[in-house]
């Protein structure tokens, strides 16, 4: 049974910082366009209020959330329980996306862990907090993060990755501008 909390309480918070995995999803204004899902795990969420969450963004092969945020500004983030008590935790609210060039970046940035690769950070303004029972998750054992993603960022090198960026990040598979398009990465490095 869904339940609606006014915030994200203390007992949820710790709920949040127990998860090794959460996922985003996103999507465009058009009836055509692609929803998004994305799964992010290693330490790149932060919880800086009862209605404010950020994450850490890393490159990757598309860029759909900060095209579906500049569009539209709305974001769910989902958090499942794999271990102990079923639970499933939704955030829903609205994102912006931080990249380098903002004044905010240096702040935001130094919450989290230097992780090679990084693109931008997404602020999130929750504006509903829903559980419900997750009886449906199976039970897993975490044997660890994978260091894939951090491994070809640090192998492919600050230029290699602003290559990478320029050719995969800059627009949605519906065609959609990211803010890497509004904030050129020429600006960024």
């Amino acid at each position: 049974m869904a339940k609606l909390h006014p915030e994200l309480t203390p007992e949820l918070q710790t709920f949040i910082a127990q998860q090794p995995l959460f996922f985003v999803a996103s999507a465009p204004l058009a009836a055509a366009g692609h929803v998004n899902l994305s799964p992010k795990g290693l330490d790149c969420l932060r919880i800086h209020s009862p209605q404010q969450v950020a994450y850490l963004d890393l490159t990757g092969s598309g860029n759909e959330t900060s095209a579906h945020i500049l569009e539209n500004g709305r974001i769910t983030l989902m958090f499942c329980a794999f271990v102990g008590a079923p639970r499933i935790l939704r955030l829903y609210g609205r994102g912006r996306v931080i990249v380098p060039t903002m004044a905010e970046w240096e702040p935001e940035l130094a919450q989290f862990p230097h992780y090679p690769g990084i693109r931008q950070i997404v602020l999130v303004a929750v504006e509903r907090v829903q559980t419900s029972c997750g009886f449906g998750v199976p039970l897993m054992e975490l044997v660890g993060q994978r260091d894939t993603a951090l491994r070809w960022a640090e192998a492919k090198g600050e230029q290699g990755l602003a290559t990478y960026r320029a050719e995969k990040n800059l627009a949605s598979i519906d065609g959609l501008p990211t803010h890497l398009t509004e904030y050129p990465e020429q600006d960024l490095t």
